[in-house]
Order: C-alpha cells, then structure tokens, then sequence
C-alpha cells in the first residue's frame, strides 16, 4: 500500500447543470443546481484513499460552515487532516461549476484558506511528507507551501508529484527542479514549453523541454484520447477508456489519485499505472459531481503488471 501525502486546495463544489454554456448577455433556466466536495487537491485525495492508499491532507479550511462540512466529508473518506489548519477570518474555498449536456464544464473558483496555509505550517508536519511514498501537489494554493514541501520531500527521497493546474503562466523554476513526475494536459503543456500539442511528435518535444528543467517523468493527459508519457527512454499513448462522459469534473483528479495509489516509487511501472487511473477516470466521467464520482476499489479491475 502506497502513502500518500496531498498539498493543496480543498474547496466546497456549487454544481450547475444546463442544457449548453450561456453566451454573453444570456439568460436561461438550469437542469438541477447541488453542492458536493471538490477541490483539486482534496478530488486527488479521495481518489487515492478509495483505491487503497494510506492519505494524509495539508491545506486549510475557513471557520465557517463550508469548512465544517469538507471536514466532515474528508474525515468520513479516512483521510489523516491532522495537518489540515482552519483558519479565522478565510472562507473555505469554493468553487462554482457550470456543466452541459455534452459533459463539459467551466469552472471559477475563489481559493479563500487555500492561500492562506504558510510554509511554516509545513514545516510543522514534514514527518507525514517524510514518511510518504508520494506527495502531490497542484496550482490551487500557496506555491510557496508547496515549494516547502517538495523541498522536504526531495531531501528525504519521496518522489514528488506536480499537477501544474490550473494553468500559470510563469511557474517558479525551483517548484520543476523539485519535481519528479509532472502531468499537465495539453493547454497546460503548452503554457510550460511553448509548444502546442497536435500529435505525439510535438507530445515528444515539449516532454523533452520538460526533462530538460530537471523533471524524471512527464504524463500528458490528453482528454479522451488517453495519456502520453515518457519516461527513463520509453515513451507512447495509453489510450482512454471509451465511455458516455456526463460531466468530466474531477476526471483528472481521479486519474491523479488512481495512478498514485499504484505507482511503484521507482516509476517502472508508469505505463500500466496511467492504465489504471485511465480506468479510474473513466468511471468518474459517467457520473455528475466531483466527489460523489469518484470511484471505489471494489469497481476497478486489478492494476495489470
């Protein structure tokens, strides 16, 4: 069983399906409006946890009532929060989701406690991140904890994860010299190397930008399509599972997650854990919400050596 350790955004998910994305100016009825658990970091978490990994938290919640709620959620995953703050005068973080009928979303969040969490905090629990497997972080909270505890990580051997998301324009170049395995998605990609993504040659090239900054291993995740990875001189597509998407929140979380919870700290078997979490994902696509979508062991086929 791996150990996992998450750093990042926990945030209290408002759901709004319509039949298609409002232009400009318009007005329209919804299909259904619901709240659930989300954030990338915590998504990440819980998918980890359900697929059988050991899960620590790091982040922050508001005093309020959303922060009571995601706590409760998470607790009721078994995931370890002991390094979770809450903190006075923060909102929880909250996100708001809009989701058509061809399973699509825009998503606008306001990060609240997420940005709140210092370095120092970290540095209270570096022994959960030294006794990890992994630690993952992504885009969604204070890069300046998540410097910190890569930093601690890299010093004690724990393979770091970086989900750089949403996308920034100008990652700090200490956060990819710390990093071990880097998986953006195509917009993402191109954001980090200047390359657009249109086929695997290009796929190739922005990969080997990527190991040029120091980076072990780099998964490109391109949608239905499948994901792209190269690592240690092996490189290719793992296809997608082909499913009916309903609403595509969190199916990158999940991939995340589902991957981590498999991975050997070596990296060997890369390509048959991006399998796995292409699995996993492709369960959560079927599904509406972030949280509620993520699947548990009991409905995965056994991870293929």
């Amino acid at each position: 069983m791996n150990t996992i350790t998450v750093i990042g955004s926990i945030n209290l998910d408002r759901t709004i399906r319509l039949t298609h994305m409002p232009q400009v100016g318009e007005t329209m009825h919804t299909k259904e409006i619901f709240s659930a658990g989300g954030g990338k970091g915590a998504n990440q978490a819980v998918a980890a946890k359900r697929l059988g990994a050991k899960t620590n938290f790091i982040g922050a919640v508001g005093n309020d009532e959303a922060g009571k709620l995601m706590l409760d959620l998470l607790n009721d995953e078994s995931i370890n929060l002991e390094a979770v703050a809450t903190i006075a005068n923060e909102a929880t973080g909250q996100a708001y989701i809009m989701v058509d009928d061809l399973g699509q979303n825009s998503i606008m969040i306001h990060a609240g406690a997420n940005n709140a969490f210092t370095k120092e905090h970290v540095q209270n629990y570096r022994a959960i991140i030294e006794a990890s497997d992994f630690i993952i972080a992504q885009f969604e909270s204070n890069l300046d904890s998540t410097i910190a505890a890569f930093e601690i990580a890299k010093n004690a051997q724990v393979k770091t994860i970086l989900n750089p998301a949403p996308a920034m324009k100008k990652v700090p170049d200490e956060l990819l010299r710390l990093t071990d395995l880097i998986i953006p998605n195509e917009t993402e990609t191109e954001i980090l190397t200047g390359i657009t993504i249109t086929d695997e040659e290009s796929m190739q090239q922005a990969a080997e930008k990527l190991h040029a900054l120091g980076i072990e291993g780099v998964i490109i995740t391109v949608g239905s399509k499948g994901a792209y990875y190269d690592f240690n001189g092996e490189h290719g597509i793992v296809p997608a599972f082909k499913v009916e998407a309903k609403d595509t929140t969190a199916a990158g979380d999940t991939f995340i997650g589902a991957l981590s919870s498999v991975l050997k700290n070596d990296l060997s078997n890369l390509k048959s854990a991006i399998l796995y979490g292409n699995q996993a994902s492709s369960l959560t696509v079927q599904r509406f919400g972030a949280q509620p979508s993520i699947p548990y062991l009991k409905e995965m086929k056994p991870l293929e050596d």
